[in-house]
């Protein structure tokens, strides 16, 4: 695999929950692959991952999209993200695909959707990040 500046960044609290896994990137293209646990704790009364947790795993893929392309140089928090569900999420592995559409000084795009083992896109979305100078943020 890639090395990319991931390689030696803690991962938060949020991203153990999740079961955040780096699965694969190309900082070049702005594009990453993520893994997530979707644990049966997640799943609303029908048996689905609860939506929330689905946002929370696209969220937790489009912000280390922009760490990896920016190598490390710079955050992100979100300023707006829309979601669409497009299929229910069944407990178990997700994985998450984010990539960079536009990189901008103090902005950046980002498009990601999450899909279960076999391929089906279970939620899509895109999201406007504003960029945090890592130096300044992380202590």
């Amino acid at each position: 695999m890639v090395r990319t500046a991931l390689d030696n960044f803690r991962r938060p609290p949020c991203a153990e929950l999740l079961g955040w896994r780096l699965l694969d990137a190309s900082p070049e293209a702005g594009w990453i692959r993520i893994a997530f646990e979707g644990k049966t704790e997640f799943c609303n009364p029908a048996g689905f991952i609860q939506g929330g947790m689905l946002s929370a795993m696209l969220d937790d893929t489009m912000g280390p999209a922009v760490l990896v392309m920016s190598e490390g140089r710079l955050h992100t928090t979100t300023i707006s993200m829309t979601v669409n569900f497009l299929s229910p999420a069944r407990a178990g592995p997700i994985i998450g695909e984010a990539k960079v559409t536009q990189l901008g000084k103090t902005i950046a795009f980002v498009e990601a959707r999450l899909m279960a083992e076999d391929g089906m896109v279970l939620a899509t979305a895109s999201a406007s990040e504003r960029l945090l100078e890592a130096a300044r943020v992380v202590q």
